[in-house]
């Protein structure tokens, strides 16, 4: 009696304890449940995941557009690249370059991204305005940038200089290759400057045009031959091949040079006359065929090895006429041809098939 009197009097706290080890017991056994699944699910390797094909239509997401409440960000591919661009820097001082077999003025201005007028008026001493005059071993002049290269004279001014080569006070004062102090703009005599885009005409030696007494080319030495064969005006490649092999066309050398080996055959470029077949150095073009075509046009064919017509001799367009050859100012065998109209010269590109 007196235990069933005690117990009803503290069940409220048997009650208690009972339920505070319950829940002991439930938080060590839910500790231990835990720890055992994740320990298994550890033991389990994910599995991979494979990439998922879109449809060869469809293009990618642009950078910035969403979808839903997730944004998706395209991203730029840029290609491996294993060696470093060095920007070229610019050039303000005169190179020297020593001129090898098989240069020529053309190829050697091109090289360095100047006009080949550049290249001839920087070394007049040497070439004498002339491209033919190039030769292995002569050392040139290379100006940085296009223009003339001079030497400074007593008496000079920036203003009087300019005026000569047609450029501006500025541009040689401005140029950082001419060290030209600004607080004190002198040039000394025999000083050597860069005048940036100047120019200056051509001193050039060029066998004159000679006509047949029908021809409505001009001439110089009057009518050397009788009226003959006269050009469709459609004119035919003078050699085999149809690519150069030195200088092409422009202001300092008004012909093309043409591939063709020692004694290449070399044809006539339209009907004409002969009025010219001459051998020895010709003002360095060597051996020597001019030929007028009768309707204003005419041709010259330089640096021979034969001559294989006469002058006032008829020929017809393709015709052998002599062998290419490397006389006169040559650094090799190639065939120079000219084409003049009128007497004054036109790029033979113009009239070439």
């Amino acid at each position: 009696m007196k235990f069933l009197e005690l117990l009803k009097r503290n069940r409220f706290n048997i009650i208690s304890w009972f339920v505070t080890l319950l829940l002991v017991i439930g938080i060590i056994g839910g500790g231990f449940w835990y720890q055992g699944t994740t320990s298994a699910a550890a033991l389990v390797p994910e599995p991979t995941a494979q990439p998922e094909e879109s449809p060869p239509d469809v293009a990618p997401p642009a950078i910035g557009a969403s979808s839903g409440s997730v944004t998706s960000f395209g991203s730029i591919t840029r290609n491996i690249q294993l060696k470093t661009n060095i920007p070229e820097r610019p050039r303000y001082s005169v190179d020297k370059y020593t001129v090898a077999r098989g240069d020529s003025v053309f190829a050697i201005s091109e090289n360095y991204k100047i006009t080949p007028e550049t290249l001839l008026w920087a070394n007049y001493d040497s070439l004498q305005d002339n491209p033919h005059n190039l030769k292995p071993g002569i050392v040139l002049n290379v100006p940085p940038t296009d223009g003339i290269y001079y030497q400074w004279k007593d008496g000079d001014t920036l203003e009087s200089v300019a005026n000569e080569f047609n450029s501006d006070p500025d541009e040689i004062l401005g140029w950082p290759g001419n060290d030209i102090d600004l607080t004190n703009p002198t040039v000394e005599p025999g000083s050597w400057v860069m005048v940036p885009g100047g120019e200056r005409e051509f001193v050039q030696w060029l066998i004159p045009t000679v006509a047949t007494g029908s021809s409505g080319t001009s001439g110089t030495s009057g009518s050397s031959c009788p009226g003959g064969a006269v050009g469709s005006g459609a004119f035919v490649w003078p050699a085999d091949n149809h690519f150069l092999s030195g200088n092409d066309y422009w202001s300092g050398h008004l012909a093309i040079d043409i591939a063709a080996g020692e004694g290449a055959p070399v044809y006539a470029a339209d009907s004409g006359v002969v009025t010219m077949a001459q051998g020895g150095d010709n003002y360095g073009y060597g051996n020597v065929i001019q030929i007028d075509h009768g309707n204003g046009y005419s041709s010259l064919y330089a640096h021979l090895s034969v001559i294989g017509v006469g002058v006032c001799q008829s020929v017809g367009a393709g015709q052998w006429i002599g062998g290419a050859g490397n006389t006169g100012n040559s650094q090799g065998a190639h065939l120079h041809f000219e084409v003049r109209q009128g007497g004054g010269f036109i790029n033979p590109w113009f009239v070439l098939p």
